[in-house]
């Protein structure tokens, strides 16, 4: 979808298309009651300007549309595809890897009650790894803004592909 098909789509159509960056409603009606944008940049820092504004019980609820770490997002769809495609650096990890995977997932949703989300595009499953243990020595409040801020960097990445496809 290019820009100038993004901005004259109608507002539902174009909320359900940016539900699949960012799974909060909220915000989708945000981004879409900008347009039209005038390129891409400004669209971008809208989705970011939108997504600062969220409430935490709002990042909670674009975290719930995340799988765990080296979990494959299960479905068909275009938002199910790109987490595929994101965590795709977790795929070739051997059994202890899964493992160790595995219990950094449960370590760290006992610790801050949520899934540990990471900007997993480029990265290996070791480094997932290295940087969820790390994560786990942050205090809450800490552990909120790197939150936010992977979020956005998840975020930016799909936006753009919605609009660069």
């Amino acid at each position: 979808m290019e820009m100038a098909r993004f901005d004259v789509l109608s507002g539902p159509e174009a909320e359900k298309e940016l539900l699949t960056c960012c799974a909060v409603p909220k915000w989708a009606r945000k981004v879409v009651s900008g347009r039209p944008y005038p390129d891409l940049g400004a669209l971008l820092e809208a989705g970011s300007e939108a997504l600062a504004a969220l409430s935490w019980d709002e990042v909670l609820a674009a975290l719930s549309a995340h799988p765990r770490i080296g979990e494959r997002a299960a479905g068909a769809s275009r938002e199910a595809a790109w987490s595929r495609q994101e965590q795709s650096g977790a795929g070739d990890a051997d059994d202890a890897l899964r493992e160790a995977l595995t219990a950094a997932n449960l370590a760290y949703e006992e610790r801050f009650g949520h899934v540990f989300l990471i900007c997993a595009t480029g990265l290996s499953g070791a480094e997932m790894l290295a940087a969820a243990r790390a994560r786990l020595e942050h205090g809450e409040e800490a552990e909120r803004g790197v939150v936010r801020t992977e979020l956005g960097k998840i975020v930016e990445i799909r936006m753009r592909k919605l609009v660069e496809s």
